[in-house]
């Protein structure tokens, strides 16, 4: 018998969340591939362990994540096939019948109109991180330099993170089921109490090596659930390094950049 490892009455409710070509593109970047040579193998693999992940977390994953395994096992498939069985000739133009064809295709489009986005919505930020409301209250130069430091933390990097944290924690014994001892609200109070008494907390202090597995969901939940509220923003010096959980003074005129969402304009989840 599974054991339970998250409470039946909780469940996190994304607001704004990641589709897979963002998930495709963070793979693609983390492993420094070629979009246009994708070992289609080795990202099918990670793809579907991130899919299992979000899935075990409960969380509301739209059905494109499932829609685009399937089309990746699908092309995986098919690359195992001789040249001249991989498909029809109608599918495959003049592109050497590569069955990854129509796939990059999607990613090279959506990452060109997702780099504008961001650039432009950069720009704006900017702006408003000069002029206050009244055209006063100028954000020092060096305080802006210190902010773009920081590097995006999105959803996938938080799972990436988790990840990491699961694997090292101990595995209990088969046939033993022990009922549930923490609460979403209990872990919400001592992440709180972490990022307030420090700065920041680096993301694997705020789990110990020595909780079950259960324990660990729970409290990563908890911080999904401060991240959505933005009582915590999740930072990073750059890219793929170790995030840091710091807290958000509601007083404060403005909150790190680097906040979770993929982008410091999105919307918390």
């Amino acid at each position: 018998m599974q054991e339970q490892l998250i409470p039946d009455d909780y469940k996190v409710n994304l607001e704004v969340f990641e589709g897979p070509l963002d998930l495709l593109l963070y793979l693609i970047r983390k492993n420094e591939l070629d979009i246009y040579d994708i070992p289609i193998d080795t990202i099918t693999d990670q793809y579907i362990e991130y899919v299992e992940l979000m899935k075990m977390l409960d969380l509301n994953m739209a059905g494109e994540f499932i829609v685009m395994a399937a089309t990746l096992s699908l092309i995986k498939s098919r690359m195992l096939l001789p040249v001249e069985e991989q498909g029809d000739e109608e599918g495959m133009e003049d592109e050497g019948k590569d069955p990854r064809w129509d796939l990059v295709k999607q990613l090279v489009a959506y990452k060109k109109y997702k780099d504008a986005a961001d650039s432009l919505l950069k720009l704006e930020l900017q702006q408003q991180n000069v002029f206050g409301p009244s055209g006063a209250n100028l954000v020092p130069e060096e305080d802006m330099e210190e902010e773009r430091a920081l590097g995006e933390v999105g959803i996938f990097d938080l799972i990436d993170a988790f990840e990491q944290v699961l694997a090292r924690a101990k595995i209990e014994p088969i046939g033993e089921i022990e009922p549930i001892r923490w609460t979403v609200s209990d872990k919400i109070d001592m992440i709180l109490g972490e990022v307030s008494s420090a700065r920041s907390v680096k993301f694997s202090k705020l789990f110990n090596p020595e909780s079950p597995r259960g324990e660990i969901i729970v409290t990563f939940l908890a911080l999904l659930e401060l991240l959505r509220l933005r009582q915590v923003a999740a930072i990073q010096e750059t890219p793929f390094t170790e995030i840091e959980i710091a807290g958000i003074d509601p007083a404060a005129s403005t909150i790190p950049r680097a906040v979770i969402g993929g982008t410091d304009h999105a919307e918390p989840f």
